[in-house]
């Protein structure tokens, strides 16, 4: 059973925010991405199992898991467990009709959880993994801080997120997509007239790029990196837990 738990009034509006396009998130992710998003979650999983390569079992734990695609593909990796979690239990509960089909319920668990507040031990995990959700964290710095705490010593952070093109002409390309088709496609299939006004919003917001790694290199993360993906439209961010 998904349970709720009470958050803050901002925090709130997100949560209902996504409860409320869960049921068309999927579809709405592949169809609006043109599918690319599905390459860009096997990109990050291909990264991890380089991290992960000498050990023989880890834990991962999945941040703003949505409907569990990204904790889904890293199962492939063989982990000792998965832990996924999101402050949307709507979302979860398709999360977990698909890890009940996919026969991974002993593998992938879910839990209604925020990324600033992590209900895990100190040096519980061994990579931590987050797509297209860390933009959402209430408190950027908290939400890496708490990512530092939880990891083990040598742990690894990848993060995939959505970035902005800088070249001509995807640059204008992209602006006039994210600003102008999406909301409207989003609309239509969604009744919250503000969630897919909120991407493009939320992804303008955020401190992509050198800023964002200045930001991962205060929370404690070393040896941070980027790695832009599709012409810059999303960036895959890493950073490794040293002590």
């Amino acid at each position: 059973m998904i349970k709720e738990i009470q958050l803050e009034k901002d925090k709130e509006s997100i949560r209902r925010m996504f409860n409320s396009i869960a049921r068309h998130y999927d579809f709405l992710n592949h169809f609006l991405s043109f599918g690319i998003d599905k390459f860009w979650r096997k990109k990050l999983v291909s990264i991890l199992k380089k991290e992960l390569q000498q050990k023989t079992s880890f834990k991962i734990l999945d941040i703003a898991t949505g409907t569990g695609d990204l904790a889904i593909q890293a199962a492939s990796l063989n982990p000792e467990k998965i832990i996924g979690i999101d402050i949307s239990e709507e979302m979860l509960k398709i999360g977990q009709q698909k890890i009940v089909k996919k026969n991974l319920s002993n593998l992938i668990e879910f839990i209604v959880a925020e990324a600033e507040n992590l209900p895990f031990q100190n040096n519980t995990f061994d990579a931590t993994i987050v797509a297209f959700g860390v933009r959402n964290f209430y408190d950027l710095n908290k939400g890496l801080t708490e990512i530092y705490r939880v990891l083990k010593n040598d742990g690894i952070l990848i993060i995939l997120e959505f970035s902005q093109p800088s070249g001509f002409p995807i640059k204008q390309v992209y602006k006039f997509y994210f600003k102008n088709i999406l909301p409207l496609i989003g609309r239509m299939f969604s009744k919250d007239k503000t969630a897919y006004q909120y991407l493009p919003d939320s992804v303008y917001q955020f401190p992509q790029g050198n800023n964002f790694l200045t930001l991962l290199h205060s929370a404690g993360f070393r040896h941070t990196s980027q790695n832009l993906l599709f012409l810059g439209i999303s960036t895959i961010y890493s950073g490794r837990k040293t002590i």
